[in-house]
């Protein structure tokens, strides 16, 4: 939900544990680093800012590192 046209999004910061769904079900993992800045990864350009920034997160299970915004994670 925006709030006088600002988007709200979820908050975390390194260490966070947290849970997000991916194809293979609900995953575990922690925050490793945050981009607050465009950054390339996989091939491809995640879009960040200070105001949005994506989340660097390392599986608990397997050496897999998955980035995603903080509306796509809760903390656990």
């Amino acid at each position: 939900m925006a709030v006088e046209g600002i988007p709200t999004t979820k908050k975390f910061s390194v260490g966070d544990h947290v849970r997000w769904n991916s194809e293979a079900g609900h995953v575990h993992g922690t925050i490793a680093k945050i981009h607050t800045i465009d950054v390339e990864y996989k091939g491809h350009t995640h879009r960040c800012s200070p105001d949005d920034p994506q989340y660097e997160i390392t599986s608990d299970t397997t050496d897999h590192v998955a980035m995603h915004k903080g509306e796509a994670l809760t903390k656990i």
